[in-house]
């Protein structure tokens, strides 16, 4: 058995604790990871609170959780050669259920996963710095290269830019060439924002969507109002949304799919899933010092309820790390 953090029932972070599960049991083409830090995002505070429509739910209790992770392999499954007992790595689940009906895993001191899913972790971070990235990074350059097709030269507006995608968004939009980043966060967030990279940076309780201006790309990691900022797009303008409001999902989901027929101004939505290759190129990123690791606070294992309290009291400067070995 090993130490993981887990839920018997949907409900406020209080229903998480530290427990007990068995350690996962590889296949011939896994690898088995032993789990040095992972940190909280907030697709796990939506899982844990139970608020999605009941066919999102699945799932047998007790749940576990934890999306990404970083740690060494344990253990090799007999047809893995890419990797070898003792290595370094970071990845992210596909947030596909596992022999057991769970989904997010990696809160544990075990976690089994394909050899695509992770590379090897940045030379230069300590467990609990490179934790911080594989999530954000990940989403922001698919988000910025795939999705949107930044080009350089171009105008960024990113909506949430001192949360932990966000401050990946801000940092890498200025790598890949971005003409002018524009960041949107609390008052009390702004330098930190301007620190990142961004250019300019708002006030989003003081400042009014329509006094922006316009821009090519605009992120947003918040979810509400994403008609409001589709009207910032100018013209050939891309927006991309990774998260939805989920206390109107129907309608929110309903407006991006409407975008896609409705004028050249369509947001993208999307769901980012573990890739090696952009996985490694982070790690080159952060050890040239081209992407930096943000971390809020740092928490273990037995303070997994805390650590989920602190994500949702909001304010939060890059991510919320739990460790665990």
């Amino acid at each position: 058995m090993m130490r993981a953090a887990l839920f018997d029932t949907y409900g406020p972070p209080e229903v998480l604790y530290e427990g007990s599960a068995p350690v996962p049991t590889i296949k011939p083409g896994e690898i088995l990871i032993r789990v040095a830090a992972v940190t909280v995002n907030g697709g796990e505070l939506i899982l844990r609170s139970g608020t999605l429509p009941s066919w999102f739910m699945r799932g047998p209790f007790p749940r576990q959780i934890g999306l990404d992770f970083v740690g060494e392999v344990a253990e090799l499954g007999s047809s893995v050669t890419e990797f070898a007992v003792g290595d370094r790595v970071w990845g992210l689940l596909d947030e596909k259920p596992d022999d057991s009906g769970q989904t997010l895993r990696s809160l544990a001191e075990f976690v089994a996963v394909r050899p695509d899913q992770i590379s090897r972790a940045p030379r230069t971070l300590s467990p609990a710095e490179a934790s911080t990235l594989p999530v954000g990074g990940l989403t922001a350059l698919i988000a910025l290269r795939r999705e949107a097709g930044l080009r350089p030269g171009e105008r960024v507006l990113v909506r949430g830019a001192s949360g932990g995608v966000g401050s990946a968004v801000v940092q890498i939009a200025k790598a890949l060439g971005a003409g002018r980043v524009s960041g949107l966060a609390g008052a009390a967030n702004l330098d930190f924002v301007a620190g990142l990279g961004a250019d300019d940076t708002f006030d989003y309780r003081s400042t009014r969507p329509e006094d922006l201006g316009s821009f090519d790309v605009v992120v947003d990691t918040v979810g509400t109002q994403l008609h409001d900022y589709r009207k910032l797009l100018a013209p050939g303008g891309r927006m991309v949304a990774v998260r939805f409001d989920t206390d109107h999902i129907v309608r929110s989901l309903g407006g991006i799919a409407a975008s896609a027929v409705h004028g050249g101004r369509r947001i993208r939505f999307f769901r980012g899933h573990p890739d090696r290759e952009l996985l490694a190129e982070l790690a080159r990123m952060a050890d040239a010092g081209a992407l930096r690791p943000v971390v809020d606070e740092i928490y273990d294992l037995r303070a997994v309820a805390k650590a989920h309290r602190r994500l949702e009291s909001g304010g939060t400067r890059g991510k919320i790390v739990i460790t665990v070995n």
